[in-house]
């Protein structure tokens, strides 16, 4: 018989193709170990840490200056206090014999212990890092803030009593009284100043000030 008469000459026997499984490429499975293992990043970064110390030298500039204008304070109600209390002349030039320069004495007095006290507090804080005394820092920001502002009104309240005696004095005469007596209120003036602008370092310490 032919071929032809066989049904299974006309089949060709087709054997299935194996296909060998691949590998993943190093490069993958590196990546892919690297991805479980490593941390979750967090948005915290360089710029956080850049952030914290400029406001960590923000805040150090701001101690120093404010040491500064305490160190200013301190000289000029001291020496509105040495003036005026040297004013004395005999007869009409002696300043105890006028309320308003009494009165002027007496705020310098209390202006250059309140001033001496602070500084050294300052000073304190700066050398060590703490506190002279253990109070809250809202607390002790508050106390700089109430005191810096009632020392200045006081201040620029005896300089302005003041000014209008001195002022008809010199309208009649011109001495070494009321020189002394204009050199002691200009003092007073500039120990208010001092204080008027801790007053106002005071204020953005507390606005800022973070309670975490």
């Amino acid at each position: 018989m032919s071929n032809l008469d066989d049904p299974k000459s006309n089949h060709q026997h087709v054997e299935p193709t194996r296909t060998e499984p691949t590998a993943p490429p190093v490069a993958d499975v590196e990546n892919q170990a690297n991805s479980a293992t490593a941390p979750p990043t967090s948005g915290f970064g360089f710029g956080g840490a850049a952030a914290i110390v400029q406001r960590w030298r923000r805040e150090d500039l701001i101690k120093k200056a404010a040491l500064a204008l305490r160190v200013l304070a301190l000289i000029f109600s001291l020496l509105a206090f040495l003036i005026m209390a040297s004013n004395k002349h005999g007869d009409w030039k002696n300043f105890d014999r006028y309320d308003e320069y009494r009165y002027l004495l007496a705020i310098a007095i209390l202006s250059t212990l309140y001033s001496l006290a602070q500084a050294l507090r300052h000073v304190h804080e700066l050398s060590t890092g703490r506190h002279l005394i253990q109070v809250q820092q809202r607390t002790s920001g508050l106390f700089d803030f109430f005191g810096d502002q009632i020392m200045a009104y006081l201040l620029i309240s005896a300089s302005s009593a003041a000014i209008p005696l001195t002022n008809n004095m010199r309208e009649g005469v011109d001495n070494i009284f009321t020189d002394s007596s204009a050199a002691a209120i200009s003092m007073g003036f500039f120990a208010f100043v001092s204080l008027a602008l801790l007053a106002m370092i005071s204020g953005y310490k507390i606005s800022t000030q973070s309670y975490i």
